[in-house]
C-alpha cells in the first residue's frame, strides 16, 4: 500500500496540487489523503472505502487507475492471505470477551441456562433402538431350523400304522 501511496503522492506533486486542495475537490478530509499516501491502511474503517478513495485519487490526478486498481488488489490479496487462523480465533475470543463484559448481572438476577434440545437425541436413540430390534428379529427367523417331523412306525397286530410328529 505504500508503493501506491507514493505513486500517488508523486503524481499529485509532479501536478503541483497540495493536500489541502485535492481534499477539498474530493470532499474527503486531508487526514484521509495523508494516511493513504503514507500507506495507513489502519486508520479506515472499511477496506472499499479506501478502495473507492484510491480509485477516485487516481483519476483526480490522471493516473493508470486500471494500474492502480491491480496493484491495490495485489495488496489486499497480500494482506488477506497472511492472516492466520489463529489471529482470526484470537480475535474472536476477545469480541466474544468484550461482548460478555458489555451484559449486567447482578446478585438478583439469573444467567438463563443454556436450553437444550433432547428430541433429535431421543429419535435418533428410538430409530437405533427400533432398527437394532429388526435386525435381530430377522436374524432369528432366518436362522430358525424349520420344525422336525418324525415318522413313527408303529406295528399291531400286523398292521403297520405311520404317525407324524410335528
Amino acid at each position: 500500500m505504500k508503493e501506491i501511496g507514493e505513486y500517488l503522492r508523486g503524481l499529485r506533486v509532479n501536478h503541483g496540487v497540495s493536500v489541502e486542495e485535492a481534499a477539498s475537490d474530493l470532499n474527503v478530509s486531508k487526514d484521509d489523503i495523508s494516511n493513504l499516501e503514507d500507506g495507513i491502511t489502519r486508520a479506515f474503517k472499511d477496506i472499499f472505502i479506501l478502495r473507492d478513495l484510491v480509485n477516485e485519487y487516481a483519476k483526480y490526478l490522471g493516473a493508470d487507475t486500471d494500474k492502480v486498481n491491480d496493484e491495490f488488489n495485489d495488496f489486499m490479496f497480500e494482506k488477506t492471505s497472511k492472516i492466520s487462523l489463529d489471529d482470526i480465533k484470537q480475535i474472536r475470543k476477545e469480541e466474544n470477551k468484550k461482548e460478555e463484559e458489555k451484559k449486567v448481572y447482578s446478585p438478583y438476577t439469573k444467567i438463563p441456562p443454556r436450553k437444550t434440545n433432547y428430541k433429535p437425541l431421543i429419535a435418533c436413540i428410538c430409530i437405533t433402538i427400533a432398527v437394532l430390534a429388526l435386525i435381530y428379529w430377522i436374524f432369528m427367523v432366518v436362522t430358525e431350523e424349520p420344525p422336525r417331523t418324525e415318522e413313527l412306525r408303529i406295528e399291531k397286530e400286523g398292521m403297520i400304522s405311520y404317525e407324524y410328529t410335528y
